[in-house]
């Protein structure tokens, strides 16, 4: 390996090598995704775009190990995905990999801070060195008035700040957002778009799916599948 090949390698958050996911229907076989060889540098604000059905949500859960490809090759911060047991899967996405989805998925007898600071519980950690971390993330995205709410208590634009700072801490390699504004109106669906630009700004990787081009736009590069290919693959701010 010569040293720009080892200087892309530094500079790759995610491969997909030729990856591609099946899946049966009864008798049929179904292509979800097919031939898919993409490159996300760290630090990139990646969109993925497409019509319903066009392989978007299956190429976030490849990129994030919460679903194997049939074929080719998935690295995530230089770590191949495949080879390796489904335990280490689990264990390399809760500690590398932050989601941020549609639907919020609070605990709704946990607090804002006790649900941002769960993944970490979840590992072992003692609430009284994870609250510490936890206020601070929610003074980060704005919600520093809101640490001892509960989900009831809290708007739908609220609740899904608690879950972006939930994803971040345990200090992902990479953010991965589905649809992460679909439940808000427009007005909040942009203040969270500012909030995950902020965060790129800042040097985060992020990964989103949205079918809205406004939203799309928030990001530094947007690919966008058909028929579970890329069909387009542009740069924002680029001819």
């Amino acid at each position: 390996m010569d040293r720009s090949d080892e200087k892309t390698e530094e500079l790759t958050m995610i491969e997909l090598r030729h990856a591609g996911r099946k899946f049966r229907q009864g008798l049929r076989e179904v292509k979800a995704l097919s031939d898919v060889s993409l490159v996300i540098r760290k630090g990139e604000f990646l969109s993925i775009m497409g019509p319903s059905g066009s392989g978007k949500s299956t190429l976030l859960n490849l990129i994030g190990g919460l679903d194997r490809p049939t074929e080719g090759e998935v690295i995530l911060d230089g770590r191949p995905l495949h080879g390796i047991t489904d335990d280490q899967v689990t264990l390399l996405r809760r500690r590398h990999v932050g989601y941020v989805f549609q639907f919020f998925n609070l605990l709704p007898l946990l607090t804002a801070c006790e649900n941002v600071g769960l993944p970490l519980l979840l590992d072992g950690l003692p609430f009284s060195k994870v609250k510490q971390k936890a206020e601070a993330l929610l003074e980060k995205v704005g919600l520093a008035e809101r640490i001892e709410h509960r989900p009831d208590q809290l708007s739908g634009g609220e609740m899904q700040r608690v879950a972006i700072a939930r994803a971040l801490i345990a200090d992902p390699a990479v953010l991965l957002a589905d649809e992460p504004t679909g439940n808000l109106d427009s007005h909040t669906g942009e203040e969270i778009f500012l909030l995950l630009k902020s965060l790129n700004d800042r040097g985060q990787t992020i990964v989103m799916v949205t079918h809205d081009p406004k939203a799309a736009a928030y990001g530094s590069r947007i690919v966008t599948l058909k028929d579970g290919h890329p069909a387009q693959d542009i740069c924002i701010g680029e001819d």
